[in-house]
């Protein structure tokens, strides 16, 4: 569905016009309680509700409060509204397009290049339009995003990392790409005494003397590498397929691009999601699947070893919005001397050798610290 400019780049309210584009919502919305946020969602697609009501089940709840965060997904064709995009530049080992955006005098637009949906950030309008049930893993993304602003605009800081959480205190998972973080942090939810906390995105802000961890209600999104290796997530995928993967040469199967969503409480069981805590220590892996050394871990000084910060710093990315209003540019670099400020104090460890998670994980658990 395409739709003439006229003047759609220097007014936010004609493309929020647009994309709402008179949709009848339901009646029915989506709150979601998050710590100290409270998110609506509202959709002129009742099935989009309920599947997103099914994927944030953990955080769902009926509270009746004024939301701080209002977004709207207005389930439609794909909308061509004439305007001209500008690639958002990816980071480091990232190929092909992904982000595309217009900057407004109010607000911002983003596509997504490959399907084709629309996100309108500003401060009167979060609006997400066009096939958003076909591809409602963006819509959950975009809904992610506006908890990530609300964090970010309140001092946290975001590291690209998984977490854990045994007795109260978190364990943080960085890697550089492919490095397997959701795979060790899976690995460590087979023990029932360590809950999730998060998976890709983890957030830190001191608290006095401690370093507080929060993560987002995103479910781990994990390759079928990571699948046909733990018994525990082999109903993911059918078992004739899982036999076909395993005979894959290692290289190619962990290459594989297959996303899957992991349901923690459904397949670890009940109560074992948490969405902040003290912060222990800070895991990087800096291991090699050809290494002929054994896995181990060692102490590091991150100060020392500033090559470690670039698996654990995270660009805020297209959506991030300034609490001045003003957005976050692609070309802006990352600030080290801020993470290494507020890792400060905290316990960092370096994981090398040979990729074995089973080792790691043990290590962890009995020797590197008692995460208290």
């Amino acid at each position: 569905m395409s739709y003439p400019v006229n003047g759609m780049e220097n007014n936010v309210e004609k493309v929020a016009g647009v994309l709402r584009n008179d949709a009848k919502l339901c009646d029915e919305v989506l709150v979601l309680a998050l710590g100290d946020c409270t998110l609506c969602l509202r959709s002129n697609c009742q099935q989009l509700i309920d599947r997103l009501g099914a994927y944030f089940s953990a955080v769902t709840t009926t509270i009746g409060a004024v939301a701080d965060i209002d977004i709207v997904a207005v389930d439609s064709d794909v909308l061509n509204l004439g305007l001209e995009f500008a690639d958002w530049a990816r980071e480091p080992g990232k190929k092909g397009r992904k982000d595309a955006y217009v900057d407004l005098p109010d607000g911002r637009l983003i596509l997504k290049v490959r399907t084709g949906m629309l996100f309108l950030q500003c401060e009167t309008h979060k609006i997400a339009a066009g096939p958003c049930l076909a591809h409602d893993n963006q819509v959950i993304n975009f809904i992610n995003s506006q908890y990530m602003n609300w964090l970010q605009q309140r001092d946290w800081r975001i590291c690209h990392a998984a977490a854990v959480v045994r007795d109260g205190s978190g364990l943080a998972i960085a890697g550089f790409s492919g490095g397997g973080k959701s795979t060790l942090m899976l690995h460590f939810l087979d023990d029932d005494g360590l809950s999730y906390l998060t998976n890709d995105r983890l957030f830190v802000r001191k608290n006095g003397s401690l370093l507080q961890a929060a993560g987002i209600p995103k479910l781990p999104r994990i390759n079928p590498g990571t699948i046909v290796n733990n018994p525990k997530l082999f109903d993911l995928i059918p078992k004739h397929q899982r036999e076909v993967l395993l005979r894959l040469p290692r290289h190619e199967l962990w290459a594989l691009e297959e996303k899957y969503d992991v349901q923690v409480d459904q397949v670890y069981g009940a109560g074992r999601m948490v969405f902040s805590a003290p912060l222990s220590a800070f895991l990087v892996l800096n291991w090699q699947p050809d290494s002929d050394r054994t896995a181990d871990i060692r102490p590091v000084n991150l100060s020392e070893r500033r090559d470690l910060l670039g698996a654990i710093m995270k660009s805020p990315g297209p959506f991030y919005q300034y609490a001045d209003g003003s957005f976050y540019q692609d070309q802006t670099p990352l600030d080290e001397q801020a993470y290494l400020d507020i890792l400060e104090g905290v316990s960092v460890y370096e994981a090398c050798g040979r990729i074995d998670f089973k080792a790691i994980k043990e290590i962890c658990l009995e020797t590197m610290l008692d995460w208290s």
